[in-house]
């Protein structure tokens, strides 16, 4: 007779770290000559990862994030240094 009972298996991921892969990224398109701003911009609103830069791994890093999460980073870094002010 065959076991009916639910094996649980877990496998423990890594928490991407929204700041270090936005960092990351933006300085492997500043690197590439690219205007970071605009490629990340594009990117958000597109979820075209082409507006990535593949060099130093910048596109694989991106992708580990929601378009969301990394909104989220940007905004909450951006009200901070305005309240800080």
């Amino acid at each position: 007779m065959e076991n009916q009972e639910t094996v649980k298996f877990n496998v423990e991921t890594e928490r991407a770290d929204p700041k270090k892969i936005i960092l990351s990224v933006y300085q492997a398109l500043s690197e590439k000559g690219y205007n970071p701003i605009n490629q990340i911009v594009g990117y958000i609103l597109s979820g075209d990862p082409s507006y990535i830069t593949s060099y130093n791994g910048a596109r694989s890093l991106v992708r580990k994030l929601e378009r969301d999460e990394i909104l989220e980073e940007l905004v909450s870094n951006y009200v901070k240094d305005k309240l800080d002010e």
